[in-house]
């Protein structure tokens, strides 16, 4: 019966003790978590405002939530009085146990991250990624997805996509459109020039700025290699090459002026 009482004695002895300390470390963690609450929301809307990528503010909130909350936990056992160096030690042996052993995803998830933030190229553009040309469907946190111009999704790392050179023919809103067209050297260069160039802003979808340029490129065995460059918006560009290839086609065959061919082509006999 003593023994129960001393048990019973110890125990007030320890709430007495102990118990003012465990209800402010239970305010602390209550006013903590509003607080954290209340800290995320106001970076939320800092980063809406800012126009982050809506597809890298619930990562980018989570991970500083968690940071946040880990940080809360550890003041409130410290001021509870347990040591927390070897919870620091084990919490930083696991994560960089974690770290090695997703390294490759990790390095894919931060290229994903800078991707999200720099926007070096978005949705809907069309890009030149490791070779892989097309539009870009999806920029999620690990891949880039991209859809190449004859219909075939292409997954890219996204630590793969941004390691080399980027082409992004969207992001100026228009782009040149590289022609080039053979002339006999027996025709008029200032007459065929005029012809071209008139053949070429009145073809629906050339912009008027930059101004469309014809220009002597090079010479060959056979003919003068002529150069075209039309300006079009980047959406409107395989169907204004297309045009402009066959409007200059026409208002030359309309105005008595050869074609030559490349001296790389060769003629078989007639037959074959």
């Amino acid at each position: 019966m003593d023994e129960k009482i001393d048990y019973l004695a110890k125990i007030t002895d320890l709430a007495v003790l102990y118990a003012p300390k465990l209800a402010m470390a239970i305010v602390m963690l209550v006013v903590g978590f509003w607080i954290i609450k209340k800290v995320l929301k106001i970076i939320s809307n800092m980063m809406t405002k800012s126009g982050l990528d809506d597809n890298i503010q619930p990562f980018l909130k989570s991970i500083l939530g968690a940071l946040l909350k880990i940080m809360l936990l550890f003041s409130v056992v410290g001021f509870l009085g347990v040591e927390t160096s070897s919870f620091v030690a084990v919490l930083a042996a696991a994560g960089f146990a974690v770290g090695m052993a997703l390294q490759g995803s990790l390095g894919n998830f931060a290229a994903g991250v800078m991707i999200l933030i720099f926007k070096p190229y978005k949705v809907g553009d069309h890009v030149e990624l490791q070779g892989e040309e097309g539009y870009v469907r999806e920029v999620e946190i690990i891949n880039t997805v991209i859809e190449t111009l004859d219909g075939v999704t292409v997954i890219i790392p996204n630590s793969k996509a941004i390691e080399e050179n980027i082409r992004n023919y969207t992001k100026i809103g228009s782009r040149r459109i590289n022609l080039n067209i053979y002339m006999p050297y027996e025709e008029s260069y200032p007459k065929v020039r005029e012809i071209i160039l008139t053949a070429m802003k009145n073809t629906p979808g050339v912009l008027d700025s930059p101004i469309p340029e014809v220009g002597i490129e090079s010479y060959d065995t056979h003919s003068i290699v002529l150069a075209m460059w039309p300006y079009c918006k980047t959406d409107d560009y395989w169907q204004v090459y297309f045009d402009v290839n066959q409007n200059v086609k026409k208002a030359l065959s309309a105005n008595g002026i050869r074609v030559a061919y490349s001296e790389a082509v060769e003629l078989g006999p007639i037959g074959e």
